[in-house]
């Protein structure tokens, strides 16, 4: 079994955004919002997405480090207020 290390969270960011998903960190975890895809766009994303987690494997243990990395990036929701 693959298991991700952390040096590849920021490929699997990028990856996942780039299917379509918008990949947020919230209330201490993430998602990845395939389920805002209309059908036919999931039909798309799903294998994409798939591939994306066989590639880089099992990612549980990383779960702080992907939710440190999103939110470093402003991928976060509530989004951060700057003043």
């Amino acid at each position: 079994m693959k298991i991700m290390r952390e040096e590849q969270i920021p490929e699997f960011v990028e990856r996942v955004a780039a299917t379509g998903c918008d990949i947020t960190a919230v209330a201490g975890g993430y998602i990845v919002g395939d389920s805002d895809l209309s059908d036919g766009d999931y039909e798309i994303a799903a294998p994409k997405l798939e591939a994306i987690m066989q590639d880089l494997g099992s990612r549980d243990h990383l779960l702080q480090e992907i939710v440190d990395y999103l939110v470093s990036t402003g991928r976060v929701y509530p989004p951060r207020v700057v003043h």
